[in-house]
């Protein structure tokens, strides 16, 4: 670091405060959304029973599906559930197709989403029904009991051995410019 002379704390101060806010975001464990590629490897395609690639997922607020499909034949609608019993998409509350075939659907609402493909596709199948919940709460923590008394050395080394890392990488940062 040329040009800052040494003793300056102010410098040495802002790289230890930036340093540990890095530390906190590498530490804490963050929440995700998941981006659903619709259909799996197959796509949005005819043929694929969506009913049965949905039912053992769960759709959070913040995820995401992802269509990808033949963009010369195909689309994404959104419609509301009269509508997609009947495969109807004369129509749609949205229309998510932008023309690449990769489109992307938001499930930014708590609540049903009915998609199909138009064109006739519908009636092949194509169409998907998912309903979207707010994430469950985090699980609380339970009492250790008699037998286990102190929590295991895996579950602790995933916090501790970063933390001492991270206090070891402040500490030499300060004696350095001190």
């Amino acid at each position: 670091m040329e040009g800052v002379k040494r003793g300056t704390g102010y410098v040495s101060l802002t790289f230890a405060v930036v340093l540990m806010c890095a530390v906190v975001v590498v530490i804490v464990p963050g929440v995700s959304a998941t981006r659903w590629m619709v259909g799996g490897n197959k796509g949005w395609s005819p043929g694929v029973n969506y009913t049965i690639w949905a039912q053992d997922k769960d759709f959070y607020n913040g995820d995401w599906l992802f269509f990808v499909y033949d963009r010369n034949q195909m689309n994404v609608l959104e419609v509301n559930k009269t509508d997609y019993e009947s495969c109807n998409s004369d129509h749609p509350l949205h229309n998510w197709t932008t023309g690449a075939g990769r489109d992307v659907v938001p499930l930014n609402v708590t609540r049903n989403y009915y998609i199909v493909s138009g064109k006739g596709f519908c009636y092949s199948g194509m169409k998907i029904a998912v309903s979207v919940e707010n994430l469950p709460p985090p699980p609380t923590s339970s009492p250790l009991n008699e037998k286990s008394s102190s929590p295991s050395l895996t579950s602790r080394g995933k916090i501790v051995l970063p933390m001492v890392f991270a206090i070891g990488a402040v500490w030499d940062t300060f004696l350095r410019f001190w």
